[in-house]
């Protein structure tokens, strides 16, 4: 199949995590996935919360403005069974998203569950399989690390029609213990 003439689009998967943020940048060239890059943004767990936060945004507009992706995934947090990590975790989601906003990247949202479904084909998939997944895919030659995996991940399943996977992987699904099951 040739490539020629048709539009490589640039997508930014972000794994939100308040002491990890997993991201991954890959091209879609038709149907023919490329990989970019991948790591992650630490932060100081001996700092405040606000540094912290600042530390995510800052990152993610660095990485915005070296691989200048035309769309970004974030991955959608679930409550968990601690409220106080749930909290910390969304304040570090919102970080990453208000940086690819102040960037001016459309911004997608998918649970862990759809990515899972969309690129493992199995929505409970563990970490490993993520990893392994991402590899095939992306024809690299070893696993990334586990948050920038589920970084890529997300950029995959967007790539791969992330437009329909609103209603992926949803029905039949109950909440217990404040997660999906």
């Amino acid at each position: 199949m040739s490539l020629i003439g048709k539009r490589t689009i640039r997508i930014l998967g972000i794994d939100p995590g308040l002491r990890i943020t997993g991201f991954g940048v890959i091209e879609k060239t038709g149907s023919t996935l490329s990989y970019v890059a991948s790591g992650c943004i630490r932060t100081e767990t001996r700092t405040s919360l606000p540094s912290r936060l600042g530390t995510i945004h800052a990152g993610v507009r660095e990485l915005v403005a070296q691989y200048q992706p035309e769309q970004s995934v974030v991955e959608i947090v679930f409550v968990n069974v601690n409220p106080q990590s749930t909290l910390l975790l969304g304040q570090a989601r919102g970080a990453a998203i208000t940086a690819l906003v102040a960037g001016g990247i459309e911004v997608a949202e998918y649970t862990a569950l759809q990515v899972k479904q969309a690129v493992v084909g199995n929505g409970h998939a563990d970490k490993k399989q993520v990893q392994h997944m991402v590899r095939r895919l992306l024809s690299l030659t070893g696993d990334p690390s586990p948050d920038a995996a589920d970084a890529l991940a997300c950029a995959i399943a967007h790539a791969h029609g992330g437009q329909g996977l609103g209603s992926l992987a949803t029905k039949g699904l109950r909440v217990r213990h404040g997660r999906l099951s």
